[in-house]
């Protein structure tokens, strides 16, 4: 069964979790992530795949709750204490979410993956869709990008410490505070950018509507180190595949720079929260999330009339 009255949001369209109704004010929101490490450090690899999987929770408005860990570790040929120290960055960071751990399940495996399992609530009314934009509406972007590159510069050796660190400290701070000013400012829709890109996540907000985009590139926030990577060639695999699905519904204006066409379909880890809200509460909204210390947070473009169903980047 993929229907139910109580049904808020399913696997009908390409939204950032689920979302069930229990009673007439509580919902509870369930999404689970997991991905092999982009980062040396286990701690650090533990703290970033906890602060993505939570992401969606906060990408619909809501509040997370609980976890359950998920995990594939190769147990006969790594130190067992890699897998503590993971553990304990997940845990870390859940707690300082206030979300409480009940379990997991974990597997041998020969490649490392590590994830969460879950589970947040919400008053049903109050629930954040993806696609609920409405033209005229101002696009916030919450983090800067860039991480897809830098963590295949990384692979690479090609990554100063200063960068990774700047990149790590992106990866591994919640979308929690992002989350709880939007809601307090109010506004119509929301998703947070990750593995498919900007673009990608930008297009979702499309689905089903009669909408278009304008991006203004040079207001994207992104890391400045990026675009020396990203002309040197250290582009992830998944950065040509958002490309290609997107292509068709993205045009470029010919004086945005290679870098940056290629920047915004980068697959990110832990991105920010691609919100868009009315233009009257566009600077309010702004003003809250530097003042809440999201700063970072910027207007990147807006939602148009037409064309219907296209992104133009400028």
């Amino acid at each position: 069964m993929i229907s139910h009255p109580n049904l808020i949001v399913g696997i009908e369209r390409s939204e950032d979790a689920g979302v069930y109704k229990l009673t007439e004010k509580l919902a509870i929101i369930q999404t689970l992530d997991f991905f092999t490490p982009i980062v040396d450090d286990p701690y650090e690899f533990g703290q970033i795949a906890a602060t993505n999987s939570l992401s969606d929770v906060y990408a619909k408005g809501g509040t997370p709750i609980t976890a359950m860990n998920i995990v594939c570790f190769p147990i006969k040929t790594m130190d067992v204490m890699i897998l503590r120290e993971i553990l304990r960055g997940g845990l870390d960071k859940m707690r300082e979410a206030g979300v409480v751990l009940v379990g997991g399940h974990s597997v041998d495996d020969n490649e490392l993956k590590y994830g969460l399992s879950v589970t947040g609530i919400i008053h049903p009314k109050k629930v954040v869709m993806n696609n609920g934009a409405k033209p005229g509406d101002k696009l916030i972007f919450t983090k800067k990008l860039g991480t897809g590159i830098i963590s295949t510069g990384i692979k690479k050796g090609a990554v100063k410490k200063s960068t990774i660190k700047k990149a790590t400290r992106s990866m591994t701070t919640l979308n929690k505070t992002a989350s709880e000013v939007m809601m307090a400012v109010g506004v119509h829709a929301c998703t947070d950018v990750t593995g498919f890109g900007f673009l990608g996540h930008a297009a979702e907000m499309l689905t089903d509507t009669d909408n278009g985009m304008v991006i203004e590139s040079a207001k994207v926030p992104f890391f400045p180190e990026v675009r020396t990577l990203a002309e040197s060639g250290f582009l992830p695999g998944g950065l040509y595949r958002n490309r290609d699905f997107r292509k068709k519904m993205v045009k470029f204006s010919p004086d945005v720079p290679e870098y940056l066409t290629n920047l915004l379909f980068d697959p990110q880890t832990s991105g920010g929260l691609l919100i868009a809200v009315a233009k009257n509460k566009a600077s309010r909204l702004i003003d809250a999330m530097h003042n809440a210390g999201v700063s970072d947070a910027a207007i990147v473009g807006e939602v148009v009339n037409k064309p219907k169903g296209k992104i133009l980047v400028r």
